[in-house]
């Protein structure tokens, strides 16, 4: 393994379609595997299918409205409230092992500006917003961030809106932020596919983290579809 950032790899794997549960297994076994020097950081970009994922302390009854039944709850171990994920969706899961020239301040720094590169690129200005989590049209939410880092090593990434259905946010109050909305590149009128923005990302994500990306397949990083991380359901 390199540990010079300016030199490190970073495997990329565009996985497609993958159910959040198995997803998260995905995460749990790259983690480990990353922790103990097995594999170079990696890039896991997939979407899901609808799912509403609840941080360490979110207000699951203030802010799951019941709106959208159906869509499963699922709490995970980052920080941050309740979002969702669904089709149209391009999620992001770097698997990076931080170093003194690569902290905690500046890795979210980094899947921010690699997100605001991303939207740029498509004819679309967003930013951050002072006080809140994620990336901003304005008062719109256009991609998420939410991350846990344990032992330098980090988890879950960011969710940015292509074309979902922006209904299906209608079914929670998005990370608890009431003065806010929600948007996408294609309410904003960028058309785009997920696998073009897929590709934007990936190439943002390695520049701003500064790694030389490779792409692999999902089995070369043992990655299948039967991994169960069995995390807790909730039906809203």
């Amino acid at each position: 393994m390199m540990d010079d950032m300016h030199d490190a790899v970073m495997l990329t794997v565009w996985a497609g379609e993958v159910d959040y549960r198995v997803a998260l297994g995905w995460q749990e076994q790259l983690v480990e595997a990353r922790r103990e020097g097995l594999i170079d950081d990696v890039l896991l970009m997939l979407s899901h299918p609808p799912v509403y994922t609840a941080g360490r302390h979110a207000d699951v009854d203030a802010n799951v409205t019941g709106l959208r039944p159906g869509i499963p709850v699922v709490r995970i171990d980052r920080g941050g409230d309740v979002t969702y994920h669904g089709p149209g969706q391009v999620v992001a899961y770097p698997i990076v092992r931080l170093d003194e020239a690569l902290g905690a301040r500046r890795y979210v720094t980094a899947l921010e500006d690699a997100l605001i590169d991303t939207v740029g690129a498509h004819g679309v200005s967003a930013d951050r917003r002072h006080g809140y989590p994620g990336v901003w049209v304005g008062t719109d939410k256009i991609a998420a961030v939410g991350v846990r880092i344990t032992n330098r090593v980090t988890k879950h990434g960011v969710a940015l809106n292509v074309r979902p259905d922006l209904a299906d946010f209608g079914g929670i109050v998005p990370c608890g932020i009431t003065d806010g909305g929600v948007t996408s590149l294609s309410a904003l009128g960028a058309e785009a596919s997920t696998e073009d923005v897929a590709r934007d990302l990936t190439a943002a994500l390695a520049h701003h983290l500064r790694r030389t990306p490779r792409a692999v397949r999902p089995a070369e990083l043992g990655l299948h579809a039967s991994v169960d991380a069995a995390p807790t359901l909730d039906a809203p």
